[in-house]
């Protein structure tokens, strides 16, 4: 009985030491994966806060919540085993989808930028494309929606890098790894932009206190005077406090404009990139080269610049398929939904 269990303790050793290395293994690709995403995961960063601009502040976590949860479900619900069944029986058709998400991205990134030189137009062609009549509670779903349709195309790309970045293995190690980078990154992104878009919020807050030491603990009760900490510490907080609630504004301007530019350029580089998968290269070769290029010239700055030059090339090019794909949907696309529209609607009647 005694050798038995000695065995029997020897063999959950065992397992145990398997168990944590697999879990070693499943942090180690996670960790490699997301990090290879980074860029994308900064992109969605960026893109996300532009959402919440203009909506009262009690409205704006629970958007930045709803959006949040949309791209768990993205990730979590259709694009992981989508990326697993692909990987598993049609590996061709990603990157022709990931493309379309691409040219999706330059669309609607574009019609921002359209949107920002010729308003007039831009009403006209949102008019053109079915906008809805825009309540409070309208506005607060269109923006949700597109919020979750962009997420939607970031989060394909960020789930595609990982799939790649896993080495080939068990199938239920890739699912493991995609569903950790998945959750992972979806908190860190929506968690900041958590923070980005409460920040002025806390400003007021730290502006209008006396007696920041003693909130901090807990020990402001109604009437009771100021701490010497309070009294020394409550000029540096209401500097700090109004530079929040100015800055903030600024801040969620440069996000909206640096999400706007995101999504052309990650747009522009997806569609790149599958490009080269098909035998079209030139124009990938040529701005590496040129990204390379003007890196050395600058030593210093080699790595950010050669970055920069790449994402300015990829933004040029997003812009520019972008601006085409406007008339085309205004034109086309948008005629042709109407129409069939009409007839499913004609034949509802009928059936009626």
């Amino acid at each position: 009985m005694s050798i038995g269990l000695i065995a029997l303790l020897d063999d959950i050793a065992g397992l145990a030491k398997v168990a944590a290395a697999s879990l070693d293994d499943v942090g180690l690709q996670a960790a490699k994966a997301g990090a290879k995403a980074a860029g994308v995961v900064i992109d969605d960063a960026a893109v996300t806060p532009r959402y919440v601009v203009g909506f009262a502040a009690a409205r704006e976590l629970p958007i930045v919540g709803k959006i949040a949860l949309g791209s768990l479900k993205n990730k979590l619900l259709y694009l992981l085993p989508a990326a697993l069944l692909l990987s598993l029986f049609a590996p061709w058709a990603i990157t022709p989808l990931l493309m379309i998400g691409g040219a999706y991205l330059c669309y609607e990134g574009s019609e921002k930028v359209f949107e920002a030189l010729f308003p007039h137009g831009a009403h006209q062609h949102e008019a053109a494309v079915g906008e809805a009549a825009q309540t409070a509670q309208n506005l607060e779903d269109e923006k949700v929606g597109g919020a979750i349709k962009t997420d939607f195309i970031l989060s394909a790309e960020i789930m595609a890098i990982t799939l790649a970045s896993v080495p080939a293995g068990s199938f239920t190690m890739q699912a493991v790894v995609l569903a950790v980078v998945g959750i992972g990154i979806t908190a860190l992104v929506y968690g900041g932009v958590a923070l980005i878009v409460k920040a002025d919020d806390a400003g007021v807050a730290m502006a209008a206190s006396n007696r920041p030491v003693s909130r901090l603990l807990g020990r402001a009760g109604p009437g009771a005077p100021p701490s010497g900490a309070d009294r020394a510490l409550a000029p540096l907080t209401k500097v700090l406090g109004r530079g929040l609630v100015k800055g903030m504004p600024i801040l969620l301007k440069i996000l909206s404009v640096v999400g706007t530019a995101a999504m052309i350029w990650v747009g522009g580089g997806i569609i790149i990139h599958g490009l080269e998968g098909y035998g079209f290269a030139g124009l990938g070769h040529a701005i590496h080269d040129v990204a390379v290029a003007a890196g050395h010239a600058v030593p210093a700055l080699g790595g950010f610049v050669e970055w920069l030059v790449s994402a300015a090339a990829s933004g040029i090019f997003g812009l520019v398929l972008g601006g085409l794909l406007i008339p085309l949907v205004h034109f086309v696309a948008v005629p042709l939904i109407k129409a069939l529209r009409g007839g499913s609607r004609k034949a509802e009647k009928h059936t009626v």
